[in-house]
């Protein structure tokens, strides 16, 4: 039936029910009756009808607290069809939340910065990211104005110019960020951050790389180039100057291959992205070679012991050599004669440990930090006295590195330095029966 007729039939029948009823009075008690009791049954109907009014105009202005009646007559399928549609509508908020929830749950995941804007640049809506670089915080700053908060006026005349096609690099609060700012909408604006600081932290050390290592090929060779010139242009040199100057290249020609070794032990250490093949290390034979080796460098020059009081652990027996041999063989470059420098292998509760101590020249605090960098040198001349690469101690960070091994630093100047390697736990071979 066609839904208009769902609503006049009922309604009609009602009303020829209480004129019917109004007649009969009418017939058997007398007209005065009759109309009194049609007038009274309208008036019911009218009444019940605003009635109903009355309760839907309560239930839109409350919804969620005040429930919708059940109705009577045309009603019922009024109230059936508000129901629906409220079922309906909580259903497309309940998903609207959810994905609203995904979205700025995307949003705070993201390492770039997101701050939504309106025309007149007032903060709305933030990840953390955003807050990160920014130094923002959504909780105390929404509804402020984003160029009261980011005081940079570099900025600040970015936002005036508004050429926003271009990006910003901005130096801001210890950090390099590409700035975008993306109008969308028509009184809305996106500010997104990049952070580039580590970026250009790698590229920066990259450029020091080669740099450096140019620097310290340049010294060898210009030395070697020098020496076999004037050999070519002075060919009766006699034999005591001649054996001089190939005594200066070859410790030139050595030092140089030192350099290239260790560039490449490097490089092969930082480009092994698959984990080691942990291998059973007997520590009594290694750290008895590098004792040895130690006393061939010293001379005689220094008073080198071995307290030997730990396990075998697992690794790569290579790996760890030269991680612990680069510890010794600065330890003895940088120890005057007659110092006395202390090898350790003891296991504590934290795990396997192997100490280098020594009572040399020592190390600043400032510097201590930047010990494991590529060339990084404490004091150059000296380094270069004693033949140092500048690589040791960085070889050292990409082994222990690979081992899940830590490296600790203590040292004061003029008193000496103590060098600590902390093995895990995990790293303790088992004994086999």
């Amino acid at each position: 039936m066609h839904p208009h007729l769902l609503f006049w039939v009922p309604a009609i029948v009602r009303m020829l029910v209480v004129l019917i009823g109004g007649a009969l009075v009418w017939f058997f008690v007398g007209p005065m009756w009759g109309l009194s009791t049609a007038l009274v049954g309208m008036i019911g109907l009218i009444v019940i009808q605003l009635s109903y009014l009355l309760r839907l105009g309560d239930w839109l202005d409350n919804p969620t607290s005040v429930r919708l009646p059940d109705g009577w007559g045309a009603w019922t399928e009024i109230f059936s069809r508000l129901y629906r549609l409220r079922r309906g509508d909580e259903k497309n908020q309940a998903e609207l939340a959810e994905w609203l929830a995904r979205f700025r749950q995307a949003m705070t995941l993201l390492p770039d910065g997101v701050v939504i804007m309106d025309d007149v640049l007032f903060l709305e809506w933030c990840n953390p990211a955003a807050e990160k670089h920014l130094g923002l915080s959504l909780s105390k700053d929404k509804g402020m104005r984003v160029t009261n908060l980011v005081r940079s006026p570099e900025f600040m005349d970015y936002i005036i110019l508004g050429r926003y096609e271009t990006p910003l690099t901005l130096a801001f609060r210890d950090r390099k960020l590409i700035v975008h700012i993306i109008p969308f909408e028509n009184r809305r604006q996106i500010l997104v951050t990049h952070d580039i600081t580590e970026s250009e932290r790698i590229d920066m050390m990259r450029r020091d790389f080669i740099a450096n290592a140019s620097h310290e090929l340049r010294t060898p060779l210009t030395v070697i180039n020098g020496f076999l010139e004037i050999a070519s242009m002075e060919p009766n040199l006699d034999a005591q100057t001649r054996l001089s100057h190939l005594k200066l290249m070859t410790e030139q020609g050595e030092r140089m291959q030192r350099l290239v070794e260790d560039m490449l032990t490097l490089t092969r250490l930082e480009s092994m992205d698959h984990p080691i093949r942990p291998e059973a290390v007997n520590m009594r034979v290694l750290l008895d070679k590098i004792l040895q080796e130690a006393h061939a460098l010293s001379a005689g020059r220094h008073e080198i012991t071995l307290e030997f009081d730990g396990p075998d652990i697992l690794g790569s027996t290579d790996e760890i050599r030269s991680a612990l041999i680069n510890l010794v063989t600065n330890a003895i470059r940088y120890t005057p004669e007659k110092g006395t420098i202390k090898l350790i292998w003891k296991n504590y509760a934290t795990g396997p440990k192997f100490i280098v101590q020594d009572n040399g020249i020592g190390i600043s605090a400032e510097h201590i930090s930047r010990l494991t960098e590529r060339f990084y040198r404490v004091d150059k001349s000296r380094s270069r006295e004693t033949q140092g690469t500048g690589l040791g101690l960085a070889i050292v960070k990409h082994v222990l590195l690979r081992h899940k091994a830590n490296l600790a630093v203590e040292s004061t100047p003029e008193v000496g330095s103590k060098f600590c390697v902390q093995f895990p736990i995990t790293a303790i071979a088992p004994v086999e029966a």
